[in-house]
């Protein structure tokens, strides 16, 4: 209204202004409109309207609570609808019935192992979906922890119960499993695939671990040896004392490899990133189905449950074996075992038609790596702490079981390739293992500690 007065501006500021507030209604006016679309609920309450703020926030709450209804409904669907296997789920709650009504430890045992099989499963896939948020490095160790969650689990129980013969034979029953048992069937389902090729993993890899592995072989073998030979210095403690340092030794060792592995992982993630078309490649393969805090919240509740479905299952061991007549060796280092390494099995034949043997190996390898280097040990120091005389005095039948095993299998992974016939040679292996253990008489008995 002034603007022919004093306090107006001259004609020629007029225009350039008019031309200014021109050229600014094009751009600057969906500017300011977006700004204020972005932000709402900020300038509401400034201008003193709170029924409008309210009503923002009650339209917010009613979304999350639909969103949250529909992501649970999802995440029900793809975890627990979507796989065959989980058809086995019931039978867990169906072991606990059991128990409680009659008791009879055979069906017991039986419901509790085919009831943690889907449970193993779907903690793997909980992991794997995992992996995507945390990259490969992490992701890696997160994989073969996991996996060997349920044997760890089992294992804790048995121990925490007394029966350090059931806790050493699944322990080894499981690095038998995993690189006989899982490895030979990623070779051979591999090896009938790409039938026309060899398939090429990263043979350096496959050197360390052997190594890793031979050097858990003389942490056992030491014990034994020193057990058998009657040379130890104080009788009965000399073995002990002996398994507790080389326990601590190992983890060390094992720590050290961990940080070896995830700098050079590192260097080699950085290396890879520059071939930006063969990663855009893989990662266009495969995407995670459920978020980052679900992938979490399912790694808890599946862990939680082997748990309890652990406890019922070791508590039936021993009057398993008697009702099914089957012998206690065997189901410590043939069946337990099995049931544990579901979801590395699953995973390693997956990886190995894929094409991707180099997974396939680490999920094989690596798991028997850190069960031998990390399982053990951890299991020995915790009974320390608990007082239970846990050794690593695994008898001589076993650990000289190992001791071929870890043999057999460096000798097939020195030329760095596969093939089927490989991976038969592997699950033949394996069944001549599980025979010996079928016709093996333990001769300690549950409970009775070492040396007695």
């Amino acid at each position: 209204m002034e603007i022919n007065g004093s306090r107006g501006p001259p004609l020629s500021q007029l225009s350039s202004l008019q031309l200014q507030m021109g050229s600014m209604s094009g751009k600057s006016i969906h500017e300011f409109e977006d700004e204020s679309l972005a932000s709402p609920p900020l300038a509401l309450p400034r201008k003193g309207l709170p029924m409008d703020g309210q009503h923002y926030g009650i339209v917010g709450q009613e979304w999350n609570f639909e969103n949250l209804k529909s992501r649970l409904i999802k995440n029900l669907k793809i975890v627990i609808f979507t796989e065959k296997i989980n058809i086995l789920m019931p039978l867990g709650p169906a072991a606990i019935i059991v128990n409680h009504l009659t008791a009879h430890h055979g069906w017991v045992f039986l419901l509790s192992m085919l009831g943690i099989i889907p449970l193993a499963e779907r903690l793997g896939f909980a992991t794997e979906q995992l992996v995507f948020f945390t990259g490969p490095t992490v992701g890696g160790l997160l994989n073969a922890t996991f996996g060997n969650a349920t044997e760890l689990i089992i294992s804790i129980f048995a121990l925490e119960n007394g029966m350090i013969r059931i806790v050493q034979q699944s322990l080894l029953g499981s690095i038998l499993s995993n690189m006989l048992l899982v490895l030979g069937c990623a070779f051979f389902s591999g090896g009938l695939v790409f039938y026309n090729k060899e398939q090429v993993f990263d043979k350096s890899a496959a050197v360390m671990n052997s190594g890793l592995l031979l050097m858990a072989v003389m942490g056992l073998l030491s014990p034994a040896v020193l057990y058998y030979t009657h040379t130890e210095l104080h009788f009965g403690k000399s073995e002990l004392a002996l398994s507790r340092f080389t326990s601590c030794i190992m983890l060390v060792v094992y720590a050290s490899y961990i940080f070896y592995q995830l700098k050079i992982q590192k260097g080699n993630h950085d290396h890879q990133n520059e071939a930006v078309g063969q990663n855009v490649e893989s990662e266009d393969d495969e995407a995670p189905e459920i978020s980052k805090m679900e992938a979490i919240i399912w790694l808890a509740f599946f862990t939680g449950w082997i748990a309890v479905l652990s406890e019922y299952l070791v508590q039936a061991i021993e009057g398993a074996s008697i009702a099914l007549k089957i012998p206690l060796a065997f189901i410590s280092v043939i069946l337990l075992p099995i049931v544990g390494n579901a979801a590395e099995h699953a995973s390693a034949i997956m990886f190995a038609m894929k094409d991707k043997l180099d997974i396939s190996l680490g999920v094989a390898i690596g798991s028997s790596t850190q069960i031998a280097m990390f399982g053990i040990p951890f299991c020995v120091i915790i009974g320390w702490i608990m007082g239970i005389p846990m050794d690593l005095n695994f008898q001589l039948f076993e650990t000289a079981t190992l001791f071929i095993t870890v043999i057999v299998v460096a000798f097939m992974l020195q030329d760095g390739t596969s093939n089927y016939f490989k991976g038969l040679m592997l699950i033949l292996c394996y069944l001549i293992v599980a025979a010996s253990f079928y016709v093996h008489v333990d001769p300690q008995s549950i409970g009775e500690p070492p040396g007695v």
